[in-house]
């Protein structure tokens, strides 16, 4: 069922392209990375989602990492927002990264899986500008604060 609706979504996107915000997390501990696999999409990704009304991107961040990985985050800092406009895709990822978390609960019934990925090793099917992040947070640059996702 939740395929079907994320299909929707998509379809929706694509034939009205409205502007779209949210943030992704870079939850990283003793050299390992927290990413999460959807039931409705295929892949493995950071943890994060849309943001609510009234909310702020800091609060969707900690909202989305606790419903998704169980994470209770404690510092959290923003890394910068980068901009996804391939395929017709209007969005804007704002993240941020936290390596003082806890995990005290489970994920949201939307989660398959959420796992610790060695930063030597990630998955294959993490898609390119989620890479691209962890990648940049692996080198231990000075990661840009804005850019394309």
């Amino acid at each position: 069922m939740l395929r079907l609706v994320y299909l929707a979504y998509e379809i929706y996107n694509f034939i009205f392209r409205p502007v779209l915000f949210g943030v992704r997390v870079l939850l990283v501990k003793d050299d390992q990375v927290l990413l999460v696999r959807h039931t409705y999409k295929k892949g493995w990704h950071l943890p994060g989602g849309g943001l609510k009304r009234g909310e702020t991107v800091e609060e969707a961040a900690r909202r989305e990492a606790r419903e998704e990985t169980g994470a209770e985050l404690r510092s959290i800092r923003l890394v910068g927002i980068f901009s996804d406009l391939e395929d017709g895709f209007n969005g804007h990822n704002i993240l941020f990264a936290s390596n003082d978390f806890e995990i005290v609960g489970p994920h949201d019934h939307e989660i398959a899986e959420a796992r610790f990925f060695p930063l030597d090793t990630l998955p294959d099917d993490l898609p390119p500008g989620q890479r691209r992040r962890v990648e940049e947070y692996k080198a231990v640059t000075q990661q840009p604060a804005c850019g394309k996702w």
